[in-house]
């Protein structure tokens, strides 16, 4: 049985709404954020970082979303959550899932987070800004390759005809954005999509279990 150490709505998400797309045994562990159980020694055995999520799988202890989720998709290639290796679906989902980690995701953090990169009010206000900004095109980009997906009639996802993993990491950064002034749902393209995937029984389901209620994103 798989265990997944969670905060609710956390980074976690992505990984949990695959856990449940494929019916997998599971247990969630709930990390108490706010009294620091993160920064504990047994949570640093787990994962040195002090960061959430962390799988455990067996013996192994896997933190980092983005490579829980490819963990997920290669253990039970029966799900196809990810193209098959070697094709150049696979390429572009690689393509997709490190641009939505490394800089979508890391660009919503600076702005949930300004503090860290200044050291006053006004210096912090001018990086939320700044980063609601670029996440704002980031958003852009995403919303016209679906646009492009649409034309082209190449299916409903991000990838295309084929749900992948891709597509509930993608609704996990849309949520982050409902707070912004031009949210990820204010796209028609992306709004239309995020409600395709909203729809899943199995998003449906990770949602529940974390206590998450409207807005979805």
């Amino acid at each position: 049985m798989y265990r997944l150490y969670y905060v609710p709505g956390n980074a976690n998400l992505a990984p949990h709404i695959l856990l449940e797309e494929l019916g997998a045994a599971h247990e969630l562990v709930l990390v108490d954020r706010e009294h620091n159980e993160h920064k504990g020694a047994d949570y640093l055995k787990l994962n040195p970082s002090g960061r959430i999520p962390v799988l455990l799988d067996g013996e192994l202890a896997l933190s980092e979303a983005a490579a829980i989720c490819l963990h997920l998709a290669d253990r039970h290639p029966e799900a196809a959550l990810a193209p098959p290796l070697g094709t150049p679906e696979r390429a572009e989902f690689y393509k997709w899932l490190m641009y939505m980690t490394n800089t979508v995701q890391a660009e919503i953090l600076n702005y949930f987070y300004p503090e860290r990169l200044s050291e006053d009010a006004a210096g912090a206000a001018a990086v939320k800004r700044q980063a609601e900004a670029r996440v704002g095109a980031m958003l852009d980009l995403i919303e016209a390759a679906l646009a492009g997906n649409a034309d082209a009639g190449r299916g409903p996802y991000l990838l295309g005809t084929a749900y992948t993993a891709l597509d509930p990491y993608l609704l996990m950064l849309a949520r982050w954005t409902r707070g912004f002034a031009h949210p990820a749902r204010a796209r028609p393209h992306l709004g239309a999509y995020l409600e395709r995937i909203i729809a899943r029984p199995a998003v449906r389901r990770a949602f529940a279990a974390e206590g998450l209620a409207a807005p979805w994103f």
